[in-house]
């Protein structure tokens, strides 16, 4: 599987990967901004996108919405910022800054759930 890291700190990228390494994805692409973002879900479209929201430049939320709305894709977002989540993304899986492997691990399964069901 194939996951699409939207994140401006190279540091919580690399964790973000580990866990989803647990999770049994395989492959990763990863984007500081919401333009690298899009441009990398149009050359391989993600099993699953963890975006943030504050991004430098851009905006994460901007980015899934524009990804999304050409196909649908399992968003998780890890944020330190998740009240707009609630407000402009409100459904999806959700991960507040600090995390623990384990609570990815938790929302990337409610995720790919909500994906087939």
């Amino acid at each position: 599987m194939h996951a699409l890291i939207i994140e401006d700190e190279s540091l919580i990228a690399m964790a973000i990967e580990d866990a989803l390494r647990g999770c049994g994805f395989t492959s990763f692409d990863s984007a500081v901004s919401a333009d690298e973002a899009m441009a990398a879900a149009a050359l391989r479209c993600p099993d699953i996108i963890t975006a943030d929201v504050q991004l430098r430049p851009g905006c994460g939320i901007t980015a899934v919405q524009s990804i999304c709305s050409k196909r649908p894709i399992p968003v998780l977002f890890i944020t330190g910022t998740p009240g707009e989540v609630r407000i402009r993304m409100p459904g999806h899986a959700l991960v507040e800054k600090p995390f623990s492997a384990h609570e990815i691990a938790e929302a990337t399964k409610l995720a790919l759930d909500s994906r087939d069901g």
